[in-house]
């Protein structure tokens, strides 16, 4: 990737970009194990390569797209973090808690942590970072420790997400996904357009999945089942859930669900509101009854003293189920009609 300039390392040098990129890539050795895709067939497109340490990038606290040991070098994003580069990742997250609720049990989103690939003393060997990974079953799956995920020691995520604003993974970060044998992973290319992407990188959404080795594009998530390719993109690029969107991750919810015998009522919170409806419509539903016996109540005994009443006279009574008895007779025995009585009352 031809990049002109210069740039400043983590030890204080500078570093020709362009033609040393490439070289270093050459370089490389093209050995597979245990660090996944060889680096001599990997580019980074958007990233500049940077001189980094061991030392360095296990006290480097920033974001990285990948850091490789043996050519001590970190791999760059070159425009600043924006917006809407972070908001697909949060967006699957708030997406993510949604179907949870619905299936009835919590689904874990790490964000942009640290994939780590150790060497055979234990040292670091590669690291990448996702831009968002999420553990549909975290109560059943080995998770990261504090630092990082540990290839070949944590389990995989589910699912890991992408995303291109200013970069293309499909040249370097999705080989090594496929390597190490993640078994789904999203590229979100965000509407929002960054002036350095190409024009021929168009917004949408694919999803990879790990078929016999190798990733295999498909219409819909094998991790969140039926959810399409279309849904999802549209679902990251909305301020707001649409109803769409909400029956969308509803139909989700319940399929994972059903997988597993859950559903909202496992969700404390869901089940929390449901019992409130419940309770709230038994509530209304005995105030109504109530007001429907008092109001025959009244009638009644006003037929009963020669006042004539209205066909309207139950539809203007509704609130008679918030008053005594005693209120009600003692207005009844003493009003001259039917309006006097409504006056008394109120």
């Amino acid at each position: 990737m031809p990049i002109d300039g210069q740039v400043a390392l983590a030890g204080g040098k500078g570093y020709t970009r362009g033609m040393a990129n490439l070289e270093l890539l050459q370089t490389t050795s093209a050995d597979t194990e245990p660090g996944g895709a060889p680096l001599s067939g990997l580019e980074f497109p958007g990233c500049e390569p940077v001189p980094m340490t061991e030392e360095e990038v296990v006290n480097f606290e920033g974001r990285l797209e990948f850091w490789d040991a043996e050519t001590a070098t970190a791999w760059m994003v070159c425009e600043p973090t924006s917006p809407y580069h972070e908001r697909p990742s949060q967006k699957l997250s708030a997406l993510g808690e949604r179907i949870a609720a619905v299936r009835g049990s919590p689904i874990e989103c790490y964000g942009a942590m640290d994939l780590l690939v150790r060497d055979g003393s234990g040292k670091p060997k590669r690291i990448m970072q996702a831009d968002q990974s999420a553990y549909l079953r975290p109560g059943r799956a080995n998770l990261p420790g504090i630092s990082a995920m540990v290839i070949g020691e944590n389990d995989f995520p589910d699912l890991v997400l992408e995303v291109d604003h200013t970069t293309d993974v499909r040249r370097g970060k999705l080989q090594l996904y496929e390597s190490w044998g993640f078994p789904e992973v999203w590229v979100e290319v965000p509407e929002r357009r960054a002036p350095s992407r190409p024009r021929s990188r168009l917004p949408g959404l694919t999803i990879h999945v790990l078929e016999d080795g190798a990733y295999r594009e498909l219409p819909e998530s094998r991790a969140f089942p039926g959810w399409t390719a279309e849904e999802i993109h549209a679902a990251m690029n909305e301020a707001m859930p649409s109803a769409a969107t909400c029956a969308v991750l509803e139909r989700v919810g319940l399929a994972l669900g059903a997988r597993e015998g859950t559903g909202p009522d496992d969700d404390p919170l869901l089940r929390s509101l449901r019992e409130h409806g419940r309770a709230r419509g038994r509530a209304e539903g005995r105030m109504q009854g109530k007001g429907e016996a008092r109001t025959e109540m009244a009638r009644q005994i006003l037929l009963s003293r020669g006042i004539d009443v209205s066909a309207e006279f139950s539809a203007a009574l509704v609130f008679l189920g918030e008053l005594s008895e005693q209120a009600i007779v003692s207005a009844a025995l003493a009003c001259a009609s039917e309006a006097d009585f409504l006056m008394r009352l109120r």
